[in-house]
């Protein structure tokens, strides 16, 4: 067993200032400084380590390396052989059935009876296979929608293996057997996986704990699968032209992500940075790690006492709101797509419960992944121009994000993106279902040259897991709805250039400023719970006084003298009327007060005033210092010069005007 042990003279030196105190108020990350006076950077987080003492290290050869593996069989051509003969029987009398119904002119991309018989098939061969299965139900330039359908139900869940073995594994990881390291075990496991099985214990301190142990010999049952197939795949990909995604790298990075499943250590981990980004979103709670109880084939976790969230009686017996459970779910799911871009790639009914106080409790951390930050900003400008019906720059996000190759024709693609979103020509877009879209989409994919990326396909999979649970408690519940403040606030707030752009686009049209999208903007994210209108406010005046904000500053400046002169113009109208009749020049025709066009422009601004006051941060006591500020800064003088010499400008000019035109 290896573990990392902080030296008895260390001293901690110095708090991580990201981390510092979590919700719970404890610290989770620290600078240690020996007394050799060499530093490291370690996790000791009271919450998850009881004695801080010691940690697991993950082993190096707990890594998928394929030549690693290639290296190792090619020496046992015996033991592939008959792991090949196993496979191929049933995996044979499959493809028969496949074969002979296209010989009798079924469409066999569409037959539901042949993919429910592969999602048996997957179940059968073993952990390893109904991995991929589930990789395969998020693969729609690799599987027909019908077969997607099925897989998505695919369950892993097996017989249970012996307590025998699973006693010796106990001993073996964690240095002595399971009655000298719990209080209590159950008898048997609670709940059984392709992976692992889980028991429920006790702890010599009291604390009740899941205790998670893994399969017998599971890593050589997968690696020598993974051989197999990543050869299989190289020939395929070779040999058949239908096939245009990268098989063999996407068999890799499934391999990356189970042999991360396996190692217990990676999987602790994954729930420490989970609860370090997340644990302070109100009523998220995630368990702690018992980092003295764990290590690669092994993990020991808090007890969660909860119901699964579509047991909907069971918890609205417990006068919990299974709904706005939902609503939590939702708004912690956006911030790890498009804030931190660590996400949770698995949250099914078991992996979600409501707890006893009202919680939403994440479990099992084995299967995670990430989205580069240029990914992230790529898909809100994608759901920007949905909104816009901007299926142009739609077709040019896909590019961007590496769904299609630079050099693929966008000409056919483009109305074939129209034609998914049809539906929401008539409706907002918050309206839409996430399911709906994704099959139209997943059609769409399956027939152009679309090769869709891991962390695309892992983030389908988590929405429309989550939806489907969403639904199931509320059928009236829209995900997209409810992301809606989150993404206004973010197009609000961040200072990326990228989403400045995606804000220019959403408030412009051939050259027009859209009062009723920022309307709709600023009602969206007050609704955010993290919106801060003392954020929103200082950004936006610095972005539209910075070089990259000259275009949205220039029409800004036009709608305000648009604004200001709609306001002054019926009292300019009246002191020119008093000024010429005194003078002798008394007007046969009245100028009209002011145009349609500017009296619109002013409804809009009162309307967004009276917004402002009404969003969350806003107090006219605690704004009067900040206005105060406010004019001092070069930026806003600088802005405030623009708009009084251009409205200055206007007055005189009809001033002149109105006096000097005869009538």
């Amino acid at each position: 067993m290896i573990v990392k042990t902080l030296p008895p003279n260390s001293r901690p030196i110095q708090e991580d200032s990201h981390n510092g105190t979590n919700s719970r108020g404890e610290l989770d990350v620290i600078n240690v400084v020996p007394e050799d006076g060499t530093s490291s950077l370690v996790v000791r987080s009271p919450r998850l380590l009881a004695a801080q003492q010691v940690r697991p290290i993950a082993e190096p050869e707990t890594l998928y390396d394929p030549v690693t593996i290639a290296a190792h069989y090619q020496n046992r051509p015996l033991q592939v052989i008959r792991r090949i003969f196993a496979v191929l029987g049933p995996t044979l009398s499959f493809a028969f059935g496949l074969w002979s119904d296209s010989k009798r002119g079924i469409v066999v991309k569409n037959d539901r009876r042949r993919a429910t018989q592969l999602r048996v098939l997957l179940t059968k061969l073993g952990p390893a296979y109904i991995k991929i299965g589930q990789a395969l139900s998020t693969r729609p330039d690799l599987v027909p929608p019908v077969y997607l359908e099925e897989l998505t139900k695919l369950q892993d869940q097996l017989p249970p293996f012996p307590n025998e073995l699973a006693y010796q594994f106990i001993r073996e990881e964690l240095g002595a057997p399971p009655e000298e390291v719990y209080a209590e075990l159950s008898a048997h496991p609670i709940a059984a996986a392709s992976l692992g099985q889980v028991y429920k214990g006790k702890l010599k301190t009291g604390e009740e704990v899941a205790v998670k142990v893994q399969r017998p010999d599971l890593r050589e049952r997968i690696t020598i699968d993974l051989y197999i197939l990543r050869n299989l795949a190289a020939w395929v990909q070779k040999k058949v032209k239908r096939v245009r995604s990268d098989l063999v790298g996407i068999l890799d990075e499934l391999g990356d992500r189970i042999f991360e499943e396996m190692d217990y250590i990676h999987e602790g981990e994954n729930a420490e940075r989970f609860f370090q980004l997340y644990g302070h979103i109100k009523d998220v709670y995630v368990p702690k790690i018992y980092w003295e109880y764990t290590n690669r084939r092994v993990l020991t976790m808090e007890w969660i006492n909860g119901t699964k969230l579509t047991q909907t009686e069971e918890i609205s017996a417990q006068g919990i709101d299974a709904r706005y459970l939902i609503e939590v779910g939702v708004q912690c799911s956006l911030r790890q797509l498009l804030e931190h871009g660590f996400f949770h790639a698995d949250p099914h009914p078991g992996n979600l419960l409501a707890t006893t106080d009202g919680k939403l409790a994440y479990l099992d951390f084995g299967m995670m992944s990430e989205i580069k930050p240029l990914q992230r900003y790529g898909l809100i400008e994608a759901i920007v121009h949905v909104v816009n019906r901007d299926f142009e720059g739609l077709a040019k996000d896909y590019v961007n994000l590496d769904f299609l190759s630079p050099e693929t024709d966008l000409t056919p693609i483009i109305p074939a993106f129209a034609r998914v979103f049809a539906d929401a020509q008539g409706a907002s877009v918050a309206e839409l279902n996430i399911k709906s879209i994704t099959d139209e989409l997943s059609a769409l994919m399956y027939e152009y040259p679309f090769r869709v990326p891991p962390y695309y396909a892992l983030i389908i999979r988590s929405l429309v897991t989550l939806e489907g649970i969403a639904i199931y408690i509320d059928p009236n519940f829209k995900v997209l709805s409810e992301a809606y403040p989150y993404v206004s606030k973010r197009l609000l707030t961040d200072p990326a250039p990228q989403l400045r752009a995606s804000l220019q686009d959403l408030l412009f049209k051939d050259g027009r400023f859209r009062w009723n999208r920022l309307e709709n903007l600023l009602k969206n994210a007050r609704n955010s719970q993290d919106y801060d209108f003392n954020l929103v406010l200082n950004q936006g005046i610095e972005f539209l006084a910075s070089e990259r904000g000259a275009f949205i500053r220039d029409k800004l400046v036009d709608e305000s003298v648009n604004g200001l002169d709609a306001l002054g113009k019926n009292v300019l109208h009246n002191f020119t009327y008093l000024l010429r009749e005194r003078v002798g020049l008394t007007a046969v025709n009245e100028t009209p007060a002011a145009t349609v066009e500017q009296q619109q422009t002013l409804e809009h601004i009162k309307r967004i005033l009276g917004i402002l006051r009404e969003t969350r941060g806003f107090d006219p006591v605690q704004l009067a210092p900040q206005i105060a500020e406010l004019l001092v800064n070069s930026d806003v003088q600088r802005l405030g010069q623009q708009i009084a010499n251009r409205f200055t400008q206007k007055a005189v000019a009809r001033l002149i005007r109105q006096l000097l035109t005869a009538y």
